[in-house]
């Protein structure tokens, strides 16, 4: 009885799942303004664009789009921010819908995958009993929702990393041009155009558009910094607006701030490079005892057998 509970409540579940995704729902203040700060958080290059532009979407890839439009769509109605998620992925470029759309994807291919398997352990005479296989199909479902998370944060920590140490360049550039007797909003904008980095890219979008829509370009700088979970930058931005024009003064605060960021990521590098070698030095020592052990099982074998 209890088992016919629980595949009627998870059946419904799905029938109601589904019911909604071939709903339309209705645009609400939410919605719009989510969809306005994804447009707004957003770079797409011209090459990338226009590949996408070009590229016809297969039967799964259009599944795939109108399943994410539709999460995310009530996503918003319903006012989840997913803040983690939505820096993760702007820090990576990626859309928010194909994110929800794959999170989805990776649970039903479990749905499918664990009862399969369970099934092949059944007819081997492996049954689990009880309620045991919907216990590990739904763990597996939840395991696989979250396990594109859990790639993404690893991908994107590695973005940021690489983001903080263009930034301590750009500090340079931006000294650099405030020496040469450029104003900080010119010479920001200037040290910007210097390479086509990623992270330059996203710099010099986000003070394009304070331009376009009238606010400075320290104003800009934090939104970024929000945007993609860039303490630094956020940090930059808030030294930037106390100082405003202040000549030297800002331009020897910029040299130090970049001479820090570079301390701190030589200090990372070397936290990380000390971690490796302990995992190396344990790594050796299991070897040592594996290979200890070897030697000395015939001889104990041997003792012990007489």
């Amino acid at each position: 009885m209890t088992a016919a509970f629980i595949t009627g409540g998870m059946v419904g579940l799905g029938v109601y799942l589904l019911v909604r995704l071939f709903i339309k729902p209705r645009a609400n203040v939410l919605s719009t303004i989510a969809r306005i700060d994804a447009g707004r958080s957003g770079y797409v290059s011209s090459a990338t664009a226009s590949a996408a532009g070009e590229r016809v979407l297969g039967g799964m890839d259009r599944a795939k789009a109108t399943l994410g439009q539709r999460l995310e769509a009530e996503a918003n109605s319903r006012g989840w921010n997913f803040g983690r998620l939505r820096r993760d992925l702007a820090v990576m470029n990626q859309p928010f819908a194909a994110m929800l759309a794959t999170k989805v994807f990776f649970a039903l291919g479990a749905l499918v995958f664990i009862p399969f398997v369970l099934f092949l352990f059944s007819m081997l005479g492996f049954s689990a009993p009880g309620a045991t296989p919907a216990i590990v199909t739904l763990a597996a479902m939840a395991f696989a929702f979250f396990l594109p998370d859990l790639a993404l944060r690893q991908e994107a920590e590695t973005r940021r990393r690489d983001f903080r140490h263009v930034v301590g360049s750009f500090l340079d550039l931006v000294a650099m041009n405030l020496a040469g007797g450029r104003g900080l909003p010119e010479a920001l904008m200037t040290a910007s155009t210097i390479g086509d980095h990623w992270a330059m890219a996203r710099i010099r979008q986000a003070l394009a558009n304070a331009r376009l829509i009238g606010i400075t370009p320290w104003d800009a700088m934090a939104r970024l910094g929000d945007d993609l979970g860039v303490e630094e930058l956020r940090d930059l931005a808030s030294a930037l607006a106390l100082a405003g024009d202040e000549g030297a003064k800002i331009r020897a605060s910029l040299l130090a701030r970049a001479a820090s960021l570079r301390r701190k990521e030589l200090a990372d590098v070397e936290g990380k490079a000390g971690e490796r070698s302990q995992s190396m030095l344990v790594a050796q020592l299991v070897m040592c005892a594996a290979f200890m052990l070897f030697l000395g099982y015939p001889a104990g074998a041997a003792i012990l057998g007489s």
